[in-house]
Protein backbone atom coordinates (compact mmCIF):
# COMPACT_ATOMS: atom_id res chain seq x y z
CA UNK A 1 0.00 0.00 0.00
CA UNK A 2 1.45 3.36 -0.98
CA UNK A 3 0.99 6.57 0.98
CA UNK A 4 -2.13 7.11 -1.11
CA UNK A 5 -3.80 4.35 -3.08
CA UNK A 6 -7.51 4.63 -2.52
CA UNK A 7 -10.09 2.53 -4.39
CA UNK A 8 -12.50 4.18 -6.85
CA UNK A 9 -15.31 6.50 -5.85
CA UNK A 10 -18.40 4.67 -4.62
CA UNK A 11 -22.01 5.59 -5.35
CA UNK A 12 -23.34 5.70 -8.88
CA UNK A 13 -20.38 3.88 -10.40
CA UNK A 14 -18.92 7.10 -11.79
CA UNK A 15 -15.66 8.35 -10.32
CA UNK A 16 -15.49 12.18 -10.53
CA UNK A 17 -11.72 11.90 -10.16
CA UNK A 18 -11.28 9.45 -13.04
CA UNK A 19 -8.89 10.47 -15.78
CA UNK A 20 -6.64 12.42 -13.41
CA UNK A 21 -3.95 9.76 -12.96
CA UNK A 22 -1.28 11.90 -14.63
CA UNK A 23 -1.96 14.73 -12.18
CA UNK A 24 -1.86 12.28 -9.27
CA UNK A 25 1.49 10.92 -10.44
CA UNK A 26 2.79 14.47 -10.85
CA UNK A 27 1.93 15.28 -7.23
CA UNK A 28 3.46 12.01 -6.01
CA UNK A 29 6.69 12.89 -7.82
CA UNK A 30 6.64 16.30 -6.11
CA UNK A 31 6.11 14.59 -2.73
CA UNK A 32 9.03 12.25 -3.41
CA UNK A 33 11.28 15.23 -4.14
CA UNK A 34 10.18 16.97 -0.95
CA UNK A 35 10.72 13.83 1.13
CA UNK A 36 14.21 13.49 -0.27
CA UNK A 37 14.87 17.15 0.61
CA UNK A 38 13.61 16.53 4.16
CA UNK A 39 10.59 18.86 4.14
CA UNK A 40 8.08 16.00 4.51
CA UNK A 41 8.50 13.51 7.35
CA UNK A 42 6.05 10.69 6.72
CA UNK A 43 3.44 10.36 9.46
CA UNK A 44 4.98 13.01 11.70
CA UNK A 45 3.33 16.16 10.40
CA UNK A 46 -0.24 17.42 10.25
CA UNK A 47 -1.90 19.72 7.74
CA UNK A 48 -1.49 22.56 10.23
CA UNK A 49 2.32 22.22 10.28
CA UNK A 50 3.67 25.61 9.17
CA UNK A 51 6.28 25.90 6.41
CA UNK A 52 6.17 29.08 4.32
CA UNK A 53 8.81 27.87 1.86
CA UNK A 54 6.91 24.65 1.20
CA UNK A 55 3.79 26.70 0.41
CA UNK A 56 5.79 28.81 -2.02
CA UNK A 57 6.94 25.67 -3.81
CA UNK A 58 3.34 24.43 -3.96
CA UNK A 59 2.37 27.79 -5.49
CA UNK A 60 5.10 27.45 -8.11
CA UNK A 61 3.56 24.12 -9.10
CA UNK A 62 0.10 25.66 -9.31
CA UNK A 63 -1.21 23.73 -6.31
CA UNK A 64 -2.74 26.74 -4.54
CA UNK A 65 -5.80 28.69 -5.74
CA UNK A 66 -6.32 25.99 -8.34
CA UNK A 67 -9.99 26.76 -9.06
CA UNK A 68 -9.80 30.54 -8.74
CA UNK A 69 -10.03 32.99 -11.69
CA UNK A 70 -6.71 33.85 -13.33
CA UNK A 71 -7.31 37.55 -12.71
CA UNK A 72 -6.89 36.84 -8.98
CA UNK A 73 -3.84 34.60 -9.34
CA UNK A 74 -5.75 31.35 -9.78
CA UNK A 75 -5.43 28.60 -12.38
CA UNK A 76 -9.09 27.97 -13.37
CA UNK A 77 -8.77 24.23 -12.90
CA UNK A 78 -11.59 21.94 -11.80
CA UNK A 79 -12.71 21.08 -8.27
CA UNK A 80 -11.82 17.45 -9.05
CA UNK A 81 -8.24 18.42 -9.93
CA UNK A 82 -7.92 20.38 -6.71
CA UNK A 83 -9.28 17.43 -4.75
CA UNK A 84 -6.66 15.07 -6.21
CA UNK A 85 -3.82 17.46 -5.35
CA UNK A 86 -5.11 18.02 -1.82
CA UNK A 87 -5.63 14.38 -0.96
CA UNK A 88 -2.18 13.40 -2.23
CA UNK A 89 -0.48 16.13 -0.18
CA UNK A 90 -2.58 15.38 2.90
CA UNK A 91 -2.02 11.63 2.73
CA UNK A 92 1.72 12.25 2.44
CA UNK A 93 1.64 14.40 5.60
CA UNK A 94 2.85 17.52 3.81
CA UNK A 95 3.27 20.72 5.92
CA UNK A 96 0.41 22.76 4.47
CA UNK A 97 -0.21 25.11 7.40
CA UNK A 98 1.09 28.25 5.76
CA UNK A 99 -1.56 28.25 3.03
CA UNK A 100 -4.18 25.62 3.90
CA UNK A 101 -6.80 27.78 5.64
CA UNK A 102 -6.41 30.59 3.10
CA UNK A 103 -6.78 28.21 0.17
CA UNK A 104 -9.53 26.08 1.72
CA UNK A 105 -11.93 28.72 3.02
CA UNK A 106 -10.66 32.28 3.48
CA UNK A 107 -9.86 32.82 -0.18
CA UNK A 108 -13.20 31.40 -1.40
CA UNK A 109 -15.01 33.64 1.11
CA UNK A 110 -13.18 36.70 -0.20
CA UNK A 111 -13.86 35.65 -3.79
CA UNK A 112 -17.58 35.35 -3.13
CA UNK A 113 -18.19 38.17 -0.67
CA UNK A 114 -15.16 40.48 -0.55
CA UNK A 115 -14.89 43.93 -2.07
CA UNK A 116 -12.89 44.31 -5.25
CA UNK A 117 -10.16 46.18 -3.35
CA UNK A 118 -9.68 43.28 -0.93
CA UNK A 119 -9.74 40.71 -3.73
CA UNK A 120 -7.04 42.54 -5.67
CA UNK A 121 -4.90 43.11 -2.59
CA UNK A 122 -5.04 39.68 -0.98
CA UNK A 123 -5.98 36.87 -3.37
CA UNK A 124 -2.86 36.98 -5.60
CA UNK A 125 -0.68 36.81 -2.47
CA UNK A 126 -2.54 33.72 -1.26
CA UNK A 127 -2.10 32.14 -4.69
CA UNK A 128 1.64 32.84 -4.53
CA UNK A 129 1.97 31.13 -1.13
CA UNK A 130 2.86 34.45 0.49
CA UNK A 131 -0.20 35.12 2.67
CA UNK A 132 -1.38 33.17 5.70
CA UNK A 133 -4.88 33.29 7.19
CA UNK A 134 -6.35 32.19 10.50
CA UNK A 135 -9.95 31.58 11.57
CA UNK A 136 -11.45 34.11 13.99
CA UNK A 137 -14.55 32.26 15.19
CA UNK A 138 -14.20 30.58 18.61
CA UNK A 139 -14.19 32.61 21.81
CA UNK A 140 -13.75 32.01 25.55
CA UNK A 141 -17.02 30.90 27.20
CA UNK A 142 -18.68 30.37 23.82
CA UNK A 143 -17.46 26.90 22.94
CA UNK A 144 -18.93 25.87 19.61
CA UNK A 145 -21.97 28.15 20.06
CA UNK A 146 -20.88 30.91 17.71
CA UNK A 147 -24.13 32.80 18.19
CA UNK A 148 -22.99 33.68 21.73
CA UNK A 149 -19.79 35.48 20.71
CA UNK A 150 -18.95 38.81 22.35
CA UNK A 151 -16.28 40.32 20.10
CA UNK A 152 -17.78 43.51 18.71
CA UNK A 153 -17.11 45.88 15.84
CA UNK A 154 -18.00 49.52 16.47
CA UNK A 155 -18.65 51.82 13.54
CA UNK A 156 -16.22 54.76 13.23
CA UNK A 157 -15.26 57.13 10.43
CA UNK A 158 -14.01 55.05 7.50
CA UNK A 159 -14.53 51.66 9.09
CA UNK A 160 -14.76 49.86 12.41
CA UNK A 161 -12.82 49.28 15.61
CA UNK A 162 -12.71 45.79 17.10
CA UNK A 163 -12.87 44.81 20.77
CA UNK A 164 -12.79 41.24 22.09
CA UNK A 165 -10.81 38.03 21.80
CA UNK A 166 -10.67 34.74 19.96
CA UNK A 167 -9.18 31.41 21.05
CA UNK A 168 -7.89 28.16 19.51
CA UNK A 169 -6.74 30.21 16.52
CA UNK A 170 -4.46 27.96 14.48
CA UNK A 171 -1.17 29.52 13.33
CA UNK A 172 -2.24 33.04 14.32
CA UNK A 173 1.37 33.68 15.36
CA UNK A 174 2.27 33.42 11.66
CA UNK A 175 -0.92 34.78 10.09
CA UNK A 176 -1.21 37.98 8.12
CA UNK A 177 -5.01 38.11 8.48
CA UNK A 178 -7.96 36.57 10.29
CA UNK A 179 -11.51 36.44 9.02
CA UNK A 180 -13.23 37.51 12.24
CA UNK A 181 -16.85 36.90 13.17
CA UNK A 182 -18.11 39.65 15.48
CA UNK A 183 -21.18 41.58 16.54
CA UNK A 184 -22.03 44.76 14.69
CA UNK A 185 -25.36 45.05 16.50
CA UNK A 186 -26.46 44.23 20.05
CA UNK A 187 -27.67 40.70 20.61
CA UNK A 188 -31.46 40.61 20.42
CA UNK A 189 -34.23 38.06 20.38
CA UNK A 190 -32.80 36.51 17.23
CA UNK A 191 -29.36 35.46 18.42
CA UNK A 192 -28.16 34.88 14.84
CA UNK A 193 -28.86 38.46 13.76
CA UNK A 194 -26.40 41.35 14.02
CA UNK A 195 -23.27 39.32 13.20
CA UNK A 196 -20.72 40.28 10.53
CA UNK A 197 -17.42 38.99 9.16
CA UNK A 198 -14.32 41.11 8.54
CA UNK A 199 -10.92 40.52 6.98
CA UNK A 200 -8.70 41.74 9.82
CA UNK A 201 -4.96 42.47 9.39
CA UNK A 202 -2.86 41.30 12.34
CA UNK A 203 0.02 43.77 11.96
CA UNK A 204 -1.80 46.36 14.10
CA UNK A 205 -0.15 47.05 17.49
CA UNK A 206 -3.62 46.89 19.04
CA UNK A 207 -3.83 43.19 18.13
CA UNK A 208 -2.07 40.75 20.49
CA UNK A 209 -1.39 37.06 19.86
CA UNK A 210 -0.72 34.79 22.84
CA UNK A 211 0.44 31.16 22.52
CA UNK A 212 -1.59 28.13 23.64
CA UNK A 213 0.76 25.13 23.64
CA UNK A 214 -0.99 21.82 22.91
CA UNK A 215 -0.65 18.33 24.40
CA UNK A 216 2.11 17.48 21.93
CA UNK A 217 4.16 20.45 23.18
CA UNK A 218 3.60 22.34 19.93
CA UNK A 219 2.73 26.03 19.66
CA UNK A 220 0.03 25.88 17.01
CA UNK A 221 -3.00 27.38 18.79
CA UNK A 222 -3.33 30.93 20.04
CA UNK A 223 -5.49 33.48 21.79
CA UNK A 224 -5.96 36.70 19.81
CA UNK A 225 -6.98 39.95 21.53
CA UNK A 226 -8.44 43.00 19.78
CA UNK A 227 -8.11 46.26 21.69
CA UNK A 228 -9.61 48.91 19.43
CA UNK A 229 -7.72 48.07 16.22
CA UNK A 230 -9.07 49.78 13.11
CA UNK A 231 -10.53 47.76 10.22
CA UNK A 232 -11.39 49.62 6.97
CA UNK A 233 -15.02 49.48 5.82
CA UNK A 234 -13.87 47.76 2.59
CA UNK A 235 -12.78 44.75 4.69
CA UNK A 236 -16.37 43.88 5.57
CA UNK A 237 -17.49 40.66 3.85
CA UNK A 238 -20.93 40.84 2.28
CA UNK A 239 -23.38 43.19 3.92
CA UNK A 240 -23.42 44.13 7.59
CA UNK A 241 -25.45 41.53 9.47
CA UNK A 242 -24.70 38.74 6.97
CA UNK A 243 -22.25 37.11 9.35
CA UNK A 244 -24.24 34.03 10.33
CA UNK A 245 -25.07 33.19 6.73
CA UNK A 246 -21.43 33.67 5.70
CA UNK A 247 -19.93 31.71 8.57
CA UNK A 248 -22.30 28.80 7.90
CA UNK A 249 -21.18 28.81 4.28
CA UNK A 250 -17.53 28.97 5.33
CA UNK A 251 -17.94 26.00 7.66
CA UNK A 252 -19.12 23.97 4.67
CA UNK A 253 -15.61 24.36 3.20
CA UNK A 254 -13.95 23.77 6.56
CA UNK A 255 -15.76 20.57 7.48
CA UNK A 256 -15.97 18.63 4.24
CA UNK A 257 -12.52 18.28 2.68
CA UNK A 258 -10.06 15.37 2.65
CA UNK A 259 -8.29 16.95 5.64
CA UNK A 260 -11.17 15.51 7.72
CA UNK A 261 -10.29 11.95 6.64
CA UNK A 262 -6.55 11.79 6.09
CA UNK A 263 -4.89 13.23 9.21
CA UNK A 264 -3.84 9.72 10.30
CA UNK A 265 -3.57 8.10 6.86
CA UNK A 266 0.13 7.59 7.45
CA UNK A 267 -0.62 5.36 10.43
CA UNK A 268 -3.10 3.31 8.39
CA UNK A 269 -0.41 2.89 5.76
CA UNK A 270 2.04 1.74 8.44
CA UNK A 271 -0.48 -0.83 9.72
CA UNK A 272 -0.92 -2.28 6.24
CA UNK A 273 2.83 -2.43 5.69
CA UNK A 274 3.41 -4.04 9.10
CA UNK A 275 0.73 -6.66 8.44
CA UNK A 276 2.50 -7.63 5.23
CA UNK A 277 1.13 -9.78 2.44
CA UNK A 278 -0.18 -12.51 4.76
CA UNK A 279 -1.73 -10.80 7.79
CA UNK A 280 -3.70 -12.93 10.22
CA UNK A 281 -7.47 -12.75 9.82
CA UNK A 282 -7.83 -10.36 12.76
CA UNK A 283 -5.38 -7.83 11.32
CA UNK A 284 -6.82 -8.09 7.81
CA UNK A 285 -10.37 -7.55 9.06
CA UNK A 286 -9.40 -4.52 11.17
CA UNK A 287 -7.50 -2.87 8.31
CA UNK A 288 -10.29 -3.72 5.87
CA UNK A 289 -12.94 -2.11 8.07
CA UNK A 290 -10.91 1.08 8.40
CA UNK A 291 -10.18 1.27 4.68
CA UNK A 292 -13.83 0.67 3.80
CA UNK A 293 -14.79 3.63 5.96
CA UNK A 294 -12.10 5.81 4.37
CA UNK A 295 -13.49 4.99 0.93
CA UNK A 296 -17.15 5.61 1.80
CA UNK A 297 -16.51 8.90 3.65
CA UNK A 298 -14.23 10.02 0.84
CA UNK A 299 -17.08 9.43 -1.62
CA UNK A 300 -19.24 11.83 0.38
CA UNK A 301 -16.39 14.36 0.58
CA UNK A 302 -15.91 14.27 -3.20
CA UNK A 303 -19.64 14.78 -3.74
CA UNK A 304 -19.65 17.77 -1.37
CA UNK A 305 -16.68 19.27 -3.20
CA UNK A 306 -18.69 19.20 -6.40
CA UNK A 307 -21.66 20.88 -4.75
CA UNK A 308 -19.46 23.60 -3.23
CA UNK A 309 -17.92 24.37 -6.61
CA UNK A 310 -21.45 24.71 -8.03
CA UNK A 311 -22.50 27.06 -5.22
CA UNK A 312 -25.01 24.58 -3.79
CA UNK A 313 -25.77 24.26 -0.04
CA UNK A 314 -23.94 21.52 1.87
CA UNK A 315 -24.62 22.30 5.54
CA UNK A 316 -26.03 18.95 6.64
CA UNK A 317 -23.81 16.87 4.35
CA UNK A 318 -20.63 18.65 5.45
CA UNK A 319 -21.59 18.36 9.12
CA UNK A 320 -22.21 14.62 8.87
CA UNK A 321 -19.03 14.10 6.86
CA UNK A 322 -16.91 15.96 9.39
CA UNK A 323 -18.30 13.93 12.30
CA UNK A 324 -17.75 10.61 10.53
CA UNK A 325 -14.33 11.61 9.20
CA UNK A 326 -12.83 12.82 12.46
CA UNK A 327 -14.23 9.81 14.33
CA UNK A 328 -12.39 7.60 11.86
CA UNK A 329 -9.20 9.66 12.17
CA UNK A 330 -9.28 9.13 15.94
CA UNK A 331 -9.93 5.40 15.72
CA UNK A 332 -7.03 4.65 13.36
CA UNK A 333 -4.25 5.27 15.94
CA UNK A 334 -6.23 3.35 18.57
CA UNK A 335 -6.43 0.30 16.30
CA UNK A 336 -2.74 0.72 15.44
CA UNK A 337 -1.77 0.96 19.10
CA UNK A 338 -3.42 -2.40 19.78
CA UNK A 339 -2.23 -4.06 16.59
CA UNK A 340 1.41 -2.95 16.26
CA UNK A 341 4.07 -4.30 18.54
CA UNK A 342 5.77 -0.94 18.96
CA UNK A 343 5.96 1.67 21.70
CA UNK A 344 4.93 5.17 20.53
CA UNK A 345 7.79 7.63 20.99
CA UNK A 346 8.01 11.11 19.49
CA UNK A 347 11.80 10.82 19.22
CA UNK A 348 11.85 7.16 18.19
CA UNK A 349 12.07 5.36 14.86
CA UNK A 350 9.73 6.51 12.03
CA UNK A 351 6.90 4.08 12.88
CA UNK A 352 7.12 4.88 16.60
CA UNK A 353 7.19 8.64 15.99
CA UNK A 354 4.31 8.52 13.51
CA UNK A 355 2.11 6.63 15.98
CA UNK A 356 3.07 9.01 18.80
CA UNK A 357 2.20 12.03 16.63
CA UNK A 358 -1.19 10.54 15.77
CA UNK A 359 -2.05 9.66 19.37
CA UNK A 360 -1.08 13.08 20.71
CA UNK A 361 -2.99 15.00 18.03
CA UNK A 362 -6.09 12.77 17.73
CA UNK A 363 -8.06 14.36 20.62
CA UNK A 364 -8.26 17.68 18.76
CA UNK A 365 -9.73 16.18 15.57
CA UNK A 366 -13.28 16.12 16.95
CA UNK A 367 -12.90 19.61 18.46
CA UNK A 368 -11.54 21.75 15.63
CA UNK A 369 -14.21 22.75 13.15
CA UNK A 370 -17.02 22.10 15.65
CA UNK A 371 -17.35 19.66 18.52
CA UNK A 372 -19.04 16.32 18.03
CA UNK A 373 -21.98 17.32 20.26
CA UNK A 374 -22.63 20.52 18.28
CA UNK A 375 -22.40 18.65 14.97
CA UNK A 376 -24.92 16.04 16.05
CA UNK A 377 -27.30 18.84 17.08
CA UNK A 378 -26.99 20.39 13.61
CA UNK A 379 -27.62 17.01 11.96
CA UNK A 380 -30.70 16.48 14.15
CA UNK A 381 -32.10 19.87 13.11
CA UNK A 382 -31.44 19.09 9.45
CA UNK A 383 -33.40 15.84 9.85
CA UNK A 384 -36.24 17.61 11.65
CA UNK A 385 -35.56 15.77 14.89
CA UNK A 386 -35.13 18.95 16.96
Amino acid sequence: MTAMSLPPHLGDGHDPLAGLDSLRQEVRAFVAEERKAGSITFGQQTWTTFDREFSRRCAERGYIAMTWPREHGGHERSAAERYVVCEELLAAGAPLGSHWIADRQSGPQILRHGTEAVRKSILPRIAAGECTFGIGMSEPDSGSDLSSIRTRAERVDGGYTLHGRKVWTTNAQHADYLIVLCRTEQKGENRYAGLSQFVVPLDDPKVSVRPLVNLAGVHELNEVLFDGNFVPAENLLGEGGDGWKLVTEELGFERSGPDRILSTMGVLTIMAQAAGRNPDRHDAAAIGRLLARVVSIRALSVAISGRLSAGLPVTGMATAMKDMGTTLEQEIPEVARRMLDIVPAATGAPFEAALATAILNAPCFSLRGGTREILKGIIARELGLR
